[in-house]
């Protein structure tokens, strides 16, 4: 892959390049409608493919929070079609990689020396760029490290970037304004943690000693003195991503390890330390033929407040959405139901919500769920598709959610996402009093 020399930095040559893209977008608008004219059976298809190439290849050169929110929307499958969904997944772990001087200008920049002076082996190459930094192999004393490099300018770019993302959001993928305003501002605050990579070595070491007991799981140790507030480095685990995992045929037995292991990582996150790893794409986990799996990058953590843990996870027990009165006042306490709202709306909006609670909730609901079963998956997709045309939630004059579900949403979603393509069953462990008094224990 052909390396970046380097990054705009300052906000004017941040915003030249956003104009630029809008630009591309524009002109790519007037080639479809003109082929339209030319073929009435033109398809919006080569559309999407001219926009995603132009708009991850803009990003791409940017890095940071711009191509940060690209990576996330493509975990929301329901969100973008398919062209953009494809494209944006290359930012998990394949965006262009920094250029061999721009790495040693951050090393002796930030930890006074370069790379070769440091470790007693360090290959110049990335092993993979994402949207914040990229990882490169060394080695020291006889142990194999990854060393994880942040891009320049990202952490002081974040607010500018994502105001400038905000028209493009809205006008190419149809997205509510005032729920972007809302998810931005959720998502600049964990971005702001995301860059501070002396944050994330405490966390990471945190998260992974309280972790360490959860069966089929692997995590890196990290090294203090060769880290910074812009450099991290950690043992390196072998293994591979989802896409390439998949590839090698792994048999339903070590699929339904890993899934296992992903579940039982992220419940007792969620459910016991009440903080938890908020960005589960593939990128983040390495995937092994004895059913093992490593776990990397603990920049993205969303640290629950207990008020709405108790209030959302109530909706998780399906004997909840049985009780009209406790159902109506938990929609009010999530931001779901406003005083405002009309009769109508509310008696709408109830409903709407109320599906979206008994789909998402489904997988609690069984002792054992099987997230290969796509028609599960498929009727996700529909609702999702049905919100998406309901007119009184798109010109709502107020955003529909706690700001906090934002995050624990995409981290359901994502996990839900990657256990469907391993096809994995698992065993569905909870709290207690997540569980229906309807339901036998298996």
């Amino acid at each position: 892959m052909k390396e970046q020399g380097s990054i705009p930095t300052s906000k004017v040559a941040r915003a030249t390049q956003f104009v630029k893209t809008g630009v591309k977008i524009g002109g790519n608008y007037i080639k479809y409608n003109v082929r339209k004219m030319v073929d009435p059976s033109t398809t919006r298809e080569e559309l999407h493919q001219d926009n995603a190439t132009d708009i991850y290849e803009s990003l791409s050169q940017l890095k940071g929070s711009a191509l940060k929110v690209a990576q996330m929307l493509s975990m929301d499958r329901n969100v973008l079609p398919r062209a953009y969904v494809d494209r944006f997944q290359m930012s998990q772990y394949s965006a262009p990689p920094l250029s061999g001087p721009l790495v040693i200008k951050t090393f002796k920049k930030y930890l006074g020396k370069a790379p070769g002076d440091l470790y007693d082996e360090f290959d110049m190459k990335a092993a993979n760029a994402a949207s914040i930094g990229q990882v490169h192999q060394a080695r020291k004393d006889g142990k194999k490290l990854a060393v994880k490099i942040q891009y320049p300018g990202v952490a002081d770019s974040i607010s500018s970037d994502l105001k400038m993302v905000k028209p493009m959001a809205v006008r190419l993928f149809g997205l509510n304004e005032r729920d972007i305003d809302r998810y931005m501002g959720e998502v600049e605050a964990r971005l702001l943690e995301e860059t501070d990579y002396e944050l994330e070595l405490r966390r990471s070491v945190e998260i992974s000693e309280a972790c360490a007991h959860i069966s089929g799981l692997v995590f890196p140790r990290y090294y203090l003195e060769l880290s910074a507030s812009r450099i991290l480095t950690m043992d390196w685990l072998d293994g591979l991503h989802m896409k390439d995992f998949l590839k090698t045929n792994p048999s339903q037995e070590v699929r339904n390890q890993i899934g296992q292991a992903l579940w039982d990582f992220y419940d007792f996150q969620v459910h016991q330390l009440r903080q938890v790893h908020a960005d589960p794409h593939p990128g983040n986990f390495l995937m092994r033929s004895d059913g093992t799996m490593g776990v990397i990058d603990f920049g993205c953590i969303k640290v629950i407040p207990e008020f709405f843990y108790t209030t959302y996870f109530a909706l998780i027990n399906p004997d909840t959405l049985d009780d009209e009165e406790q159902t109506r006042k938990i929609f009010y306490d999530l931001e779901f139901i406003m005083p405002e709202d009309t009769d109508q709306d509310k008696l709408l909006f109830t409903n709407l919500f109320k599906e979206m609670t008994r789909l998402l909730g489904k997988p609690f609901a069984e002792d054992v769920f099987d997230f290969g079963d796509e028609s599960y998956f498929d009727s996700v997709y529909a609702f999702a598709d049905e919100l998406q045309h309901v007119e009184e939630l798109k010109n709502s004059k107020v955003a529909r959610g706690s700001q906090h579900g934002l995050y624990i949403n995409r981290t359901y979603f994502g996990l839900y996402s990657m256990l469907n393509e391993l096809k994995a069953k698992v065993v569905t462990t909870k709290p207690e009093w997540l569980r229906s008094k309807k339901q036998p224990v298996a």
